[in-house]
């Protein structure tokens, strides 16, 4: 059985959509939810589902070697296979990532290679986009710019604000995840796009 270990920094969303999808004759099995915000209200969420749950506060040192070296004793323990990052709002330097590389995923609330880091759901409207999305890709030294592993879209509306398209999209973030780490459990790193959102969704 394959183990996931995933890292959060807020609320949990995406965490929760992964953990729940991993039963049955799923090919993988949650090992570890761990945060950088021992506040976190995701660690609660995974906790009540059973779910080891661990926290590196990021703050406690400012020296990032010292914060990733706590992060990987905290997931060596935990023997995971796959990191799927959801929310987990920390830029891991080339090292990490680097040891990690071809089982690290990540969750981008914007249709990749578009818009990279943060305000993603501003810049689309702002730029006059007619629609928007999310990407789940593998995570490289390059922020935001690994392989592609699948995509949803949305349409952009005329009257949308950032929180209105972010809330719609974040529907789409929760199909689309658990989708792509089901496959990428079994060796599958072939692009999965889900059918386009309506404009009535």
């Amino acid at each position: 059985m394959t183990r996931v270990a995933i890292l959060i920094s807020g609320g949990g969303s995406n965490m929760v959509r992964l953990v729940e999808s991993m039963t049955g004759d799923h090919p993988a099995r949650p090992c570890l939810v761990i945060s950088n915000e021992p506040a976190a209200g995701g660690l609660t969420k995974a906790a009540a589902r059973g779910v080891p749950i661990a926290t590196v506060d990021h703050r406690a040192d400012p020296n990032r070697a010292a914060f990733e070296a706590a992060l990987g004793a905290e997931l060596d323990a935990a023997r995971p296979d796959i990191l799927a990052l959801a929310g987990f709002m920390r830029i891991l330097t080339e090292p990490f990532v680097r040891r990690w590389e071809g089982r690290m995923l990540n969750i981008h609330p914007s249709l990749l290679p578009k818009y990279p880091g943060l305000h993603t759901h501003a810049r689309a409207i702002g730029a006059g986009d007619a629609e928007a999305g999310c990407t789940v890709h593998e995570v490289t030294a390059d922020l935001d710019a690994g392989p592609i592993l699948g995509q949803a879209r949305v349409p952009v509306r005329p009257d949308d604000t950032p929180d209105t398209l972010a809330a719609r999209v974040l529907v789409e973030e929760h199909r689309l995840y658990p989708a792509v780490l089901r496959r990428f459990a079994t060796g599958d790193r072939s692009r999965l796009d889900l059918p386009y959102a309506s404009a009535m969704d």
